[in-house]
């Protein structure tokens, strides 16, 4: 038998603490609920108080967000999964901090996954650091954006990357250090969070950084060299995109 996964739900709705609570006991057995909270202030003693291996946190409040609840607690040792009805653009900040999230209503299916990943990537050694990530894409300075391996969950500079790769359903993210993470998420899912700083779409195999683009050879199609001598083939309807992206980026450096 697994350990139990010690848990609070924080959520100022009571019927959203009721119903959450159902489901867990419904479909994730190894989820032991030992607290809730409708508060920031609750939340805070609460998770001081009782340690919890992992906590589902609304992100708003009456006296305050989740990211107060967050600040305050002296005890860090734990994992978050937000549940919240925000917008695309903050699920784009919980992708880029590898932060797990649920969308209001909470659907089974994905409850399951989540509890899931909690147990595959228990990561409280970067507590702080998963949540100034979180809190630099929320104000739009993507800069850095964690990503999880095989050995866990790697902070990686933007600027560091030269190219990501599809690998059937895994990507490939090939480092400037000659380094290679293989994470477990399609590459499409890469595409939807990066396309919009600098980062281009080329062929369906491939995603690159524009900054490390050293040459282009013309061609039906073409092929890009990066910077660290790699070939990267565009595909031919992706040609004019990615031209127009590369002057895009040289005119705004």
């Amino acid at each position: 038998m697994k350990d139990l996964i010690n848990t609070i739900i924080v959520d100022d709705e009571k019927k959203s603490i009721f119903s959450l609570s159902i489901l867990l006991e419904k479909y994730c057995p190894e989820v032991n609920i030992i607290g809730t909270a409708e508060s920031v202030e609750q939340a805070v003693e609460n998770i001081n108080k009782l340690k919890p291996d992992l906590v589902f946190l609304d992100i708003t409040m009456p006296d305050g967000d989740g990211f107060d609840v967050l600040e305050n607690v002296d005890f860090k040792a734990f994992e978050v999964i937000f549940v919240t009805a925000y917008n695309q653009y903050a699920l784009k900040a919980f992708e880029f901090s590898a932060i797990h999230y649920l969308l209001k209503p909470v659907d089974y299916h994905e409850l399951q996954k989540a509890v899931k990943r909690f147990e595959h990537l228990k990561s409280k050694d970067i507590f702080n650091e998963k949540m100034q990530v979180l809190r630099d894409s929320l104000n739009n300075k993507h800069q850095k954006i964690i990503l999880p391996s095989f050995d866990g969950l790697e902070i990686i500079n933007l600027d560091e990357i030269i190219r990501c790769e599809a690998d059937s359903n895994y990507t490939v993210f090939f480092l400037t250090n000659n380094r290679k993470i293989v994470v477990s998420k399609s590459l499409n899912n890469f595409e939807k969070i990066l396309s919009d700083i600098n980062f281009c779409r080329v062929h369906k195999k491939y995603l690159i950084n524009l900054k490390h683009v050293k040459h282009y050879i013309k061609g039906k199609s073409g092929t890009i060299i990066m910077q660290d001598d790699s070939s990267v083939n565009v595909s031919e309807s992706k040609k004019k995109y990615f031209i127009d992206r590369l002057k895009e980026y040289a005119r705004s450096v």
